[in-house]
């Protein structure tokens, strides 16, 4: 389809890019309260970015263990989305490319500012609060996306793709998609509520707690038990979905196909420093398993597992994110 034999499989993510700007503080502020805090940093980030570089990271090993230059990476990775014509969005398309992501198809419409991230992170959990504000993400429209060679050429064995951009955009891209044959990945965050067609031959479904309770249509607490689980993944099946995976945080990952296979895995265990780009690099992980042209879901699960538990070790995004040889 997208590939030769001769060339890694290609996935293309389509999403967003933010500088992120990180604040870590002894616990969230309540309404009202100033805090100061301990440190301060400056970060490429943006779901889609993040989960390109999870997947160029993971497709290779550490570029100084090896003799000055990377082996062949395990895919090829492609981003799609836009930045501002500023200092960061250089700084975003700069560090994308020194991971091997191929940013040909990143834009920078004139006027526009690059996308910002406010992440407060809570020191003694790890656990984060983030503002968005999406400024050329959302410069991304529908009419962009309404033929095949908008997904690049060649087409990609896997589109991945978030709700950091226009949901029109989204819808559009999954529509070019299914005709042209193309898998794909929707990890739908932050969670809106999507229309049927968005269901409907979807192969892979990755949504944590909050997510899946949106938009399945069930309170949190349902998600409690197993069986809770299970009703919410038939929920997604029924609607046409391949695969769905529903992250736990804490509880570890339940997973579920169409084919009958289901099973909750526990988390692995980890030393919380820091949540940023955990989910981003569990999607990026299973990814790659994905196009790996050996599919197994719990497999490739339980790589994701594992490696999203190093990322939360570390702090930031993406320089949080492991490589290949890290695992």
């Amino acid at each position: 389809m997208a590939t030769s034999n001769a060339q890694p499989p290609l996935i293309t993510v389509l999403g967003s890019l933010n500088m992120d700007l990180v604040s870590y503080v002894p616990h969230h502020p309540l309404p009202g309260e100033t805090l100061t805090s301990s440190r301060f940093a400056i970060s490429p980030g943006g779901k889609g970015a993040n989960q390109a570089v999870a997947c160029a990271k993971l497709s290779r090993s550490r570029p100084s263990h090896s003799t000055g230059t990377n082996e062949t990476p395990t895919a090829r990775i492609r981003m799609l989305g836009a930045v501002g014509q500023d200092t960061y969005g250089e700084q975003l398309k700069a560090n994308l490319s020194s991971f091997g992501v191929d940013v040909s198809g990143v834009i920078a419409p004139p006027s526009l500012k690059t996308g910002l991230a406010i992440i407060i992170v809570d020191e003694p959990t790890g656990q984060n609060r983030i503002v968005l504000s999406p400024e050329a993400n959302h410069s991304l429209q529908a009419s962009q996306f309404g033929t095949p060679s908008s997904l690049g050429d060649p087409l990609p064995d896997l589109l991945i793709m978030q709700l950091e951009i226009p949901l029109p955009t989204v819808l559009a891209a999954l529509r070019v998609a299914r005709d042209a044959g193309v898998k794909v990945l929707l990890n739908p965050a932050p969670a809106q509520e999507l229309p049927a067609e968005a269901y409907e031959g979807l192969a892979h479904l990755v949504v944590n707690e909050t997510e899946a309770s949106i938009l399945g249509g069930v309170s949190e607490s349902d998600l409690d038990t197993e069986s809770g689980l299970e009703a919410v993944g038939q929920t997604f099946l029924k609607r046409g979905v391949q695969n769905v995976i529903i992250t736990l945080g804490g509880r570890g990952v339940f997973y579920m196909n169409a084919e009958g296979q289901k099973g909750l895995l526990p988390a692995e265990k980890a030393k919380v420093v820091d949540t940023t780009a955990a989910g981003d690099t569990f999607v990026g992980r299973y990814a790659l398993d994905v196009v790996s042209g050996n599919f197994n879901i719990e497999d490739a699960v339980k790589k994701a597992n594992r490696a999203s538990a190093k990322t939360v070790e570390r702090l930031g995004a993406q320089d949080s994110i492991p490589w290949r040889d890290e695992l």
